[in-house]
C-alpha cells in the first residue's frame, strides 16, 4: 500500500510543527514559536488541530509562578508523521530525484 499524505500534518505550519516535535521529547510553547518564527494564535490554532487529531499531547503547568505550556507528540503522531514522511519522499522518487542526492 502507497503511503498517503495525512491531511492533519500537511498544512506548512503543522508539519514544522510535528517535525520538530518529532526530534524532542517534549517542547515548551515559546520555544517552538520562536523556532518557527509563529505567532501565538497560530501556534495555539495548529496545535490545537494536532491535538484534536491525537497527534500531539498538550501540558499545562507552571515554572515559579509563570504558567508554562508544553507539547508533544503522542505515538500515533509518531507513526502519523513518519507515514506522511513516506508518503512524501515517494512522490519525489516518483520525479526520478534522489531524497537524499549524493
Amino acid at each position: 500500500m502507497t503511503p498517503q499524505l495525512d491531511p492533519a500534518i500537511h498544512a506548512p505550519t503543522r508539519l514544522q510543527i510535528v517535525s520538530l516535535l518529532a526530534a524532542a521529547e517534549e517542547a515548551e510553547f515559546a520555544f517552538v514559536r520562536d523556532t518557527l518564527d509563529i505567532s501565538d494564535s497560530v501556534l495555539s490554532k495548529h496545535a490545537s488541530a494536532l491535538e484534536t487529531a491525537g497527534y500531539v499531547k498538550i501540558r499545562k503547568g507552571y515554572v515559579g509562578k509563570r504558567p508554562r505550556t508544553w507539547f508533544s507528540l503522542t505515538n500515533l503522531g509518531r507513526q502519523a508523521y513518519r507515514n506522511h514522511v513516506a508518503a512524501l519522499q515517494a512522490i519525489i522518487a516518483r520525479s526520478g530525484l534522489s531524497v537524499f542526492p549524493q
